[in-house]
């Protein structure tokens, strides 16, 4: 039996449970899915009731229950010290919690003008002027990493919490044919071709086409 239940949204549309979701992965935690259908009016009532600010995802692992995703990752990184969720060296952990922090809080209108949608692929989409400076910082960001820590990952051979917190964005990149170099065209690829990644998008790929988007974390 599964030893801790992670509630989730739609596997096509939500990014944050994606990411607590490979965070859970990473760790190596037993664990069950549990999804939430936010269309509809009764599961939101109940997810109302799991959470008071309905957020997902939700990690209810005996009697700890968290639902932040960066509050999901420092747990899993004490229950896992082993699990390599943050990289050994001060330094380069101090920039991955950066990074992945800066992911956290901000980036708003670049969520909001490429939303994920692992189903979907548009050839040309104009990104409006409001989410480019956050697709650029996106890139300087990734380079900085690439450039430090070697790749194929952002702090080098392993992933990290990092790592997870910009494998949506890599689809939305991928979903929106957003131009990048050959160097993080390769990082992108890197993600979706990881095999947590590629699990979670097989499961996208046969949510019924009728699930509503509904972000709800920002």
């Amino acid at each position: 039996m599964a030893e801790a239940t992670l509630t989730i949204s739609s596997k096509n549309y939500s990014s944050w449970s994606l990411r607590g979701w490979l965070l859970c992965r990473m760790a190596g935690l037993d664990f069950v899915e549990e999804m939430v259908d936010t269309s509809d009016a009764t599961a939101r009532q109940e997810l109302l009731l799991l959470s008071p600010t309905v957020l997902v995802p939700r990690l209810i692992h005996g009697r700890v229950q968290v639902w932040d995703t960066l509050a999901i990752a420092q747990y899993l990184n004490e229950i896992f010290p082993d699990a390599g969720l943050y990289p050994e060296d001060i330094a380069a952990r101090s920039h991955c919690r950066s990074i992945s922090g800066e992911m956290h809080s901000g980036f708003y209108n670049m969520r909001s003008a490429l939303p994920m949608n692992l189903k979907a692929r548009h050839a040309s989409f104009k990104i409006f002027s409001g989410a480019r400076p956050d697709v650029e910082r996106i890139k300087l960001i990734w380079n900085e990493c690439l450039d430090a820590y070697g790749g194929p990952f952002l702090f080098g051979e392993n992933p990290s919490v990092a790592d997870a917190m910009y494998a949506p964005v890599c689809t939305r990149f991928r979903t929106y044919s957003v131009q990048l170099d050959d160097r993080l065209g390769a990082y992108v690829d890197t993600i979706l071709n990881w095999a947590p990644m590629k699990e979670w998008t097989e499961g996208a790929l046969a949510e019924p086409d009728e699930i509503v988007e509904l972000e709800v974390e920002f």
